[in-house]
């Protein structure tokens, strides 16, 4: 039995787990004011101009990341990774839950404004870490990336800082477009573009030891 087939259970709510703790940071960066992380800043712009809440915006975007995979990849797309459907959906739900859940929190100040970020740069470096722990499935983003350097034959860090920069320039001219004003990217995009996978991949080093004593066992 492979090793990401162990334990399932364990890894999948090892991934709610990490899904809750990505909406909290996605509500708290949001919340920051200073932008949002590049995969989160369409989805809020999306929600400034449209009836949609940044969680639907989120389950729209991640649906149309799916239709991408499966028409880039065709006939080598794996229908495994449909499962990436019922992800967005949740964390879509979450995110919305979590915006709602600190809509009581005040934030005054330039400071305390960073402050609030950096909460949300960690809560989401924390939450990627879980995911990747749990190794049962990669978010639409993050499938949407591997998709492309399937088909393109591109390095996974370059298309990935690729993807995260047309992220922010679509959400940049819809912004400018619709409310004459840019929102949702600003410095705090630029710090969790840069921030975010450290962290994640300084709580991966305790995370690969509980993975080897909990999940491979």
């Amino acid at each position: 039995m492979k090793t990401a087939q162990k334990h399932l259970l364990e890894r999948y709510l090892l991934l709610c787990v990490g899904l809750v703790i990505m909406a909290f940071g996605v509500a708290f960066s949001i919340k920051g004011g200073l932008g949002t992380s590049p995969i989160s800043s369409l989805p809020y712009v999306l929600s400034l101009f449209t009836p949609l809440t940044v969680g639907t915006a989120t389950i729209a975007m991640h649906v149309t990341l799916i239709l991408l995979q499966i028409l880039l990849l065709r006939r080598n797309y794996d229908p495994i990774q449909l499962i990436q459907l019922p992800v967005a959906l949740v964390f879509g739900t979450l995110t919305d839950a979590a915006v709602w859940a600190i809509q009581g929190i005040s934030v005054q100040g330039y400071a305390a404004r960073w402050l609030v970020c950096a909460v949300g740069i960690l809560l989401v470096g924390v939450g990627v870490s879980f995911e990747v722990t749990a190794n049962v499935v990669t978010l639409a983003g993050e499938g949407m990336v591997l998709a492309v350097c399937r088909a393109f034959g591109t390095p996974f860090p370059k298309t990935k800082v690729g993807f995260d920069v047309t992220l922010v320039l679509i959400a940049s001219v819809l912004s400018l477009l619709f409310l004459h004003r840019l929102e949702g990217v600003r410095e705090g995009t630029v710090a969790a573009a840069i921030l975010v996978g450290m962290v994640a991949k300084q709580v991966n080093r305790p995370m690969q030891r509980f993975s080897r004593r909990f999940l491979e066992s």
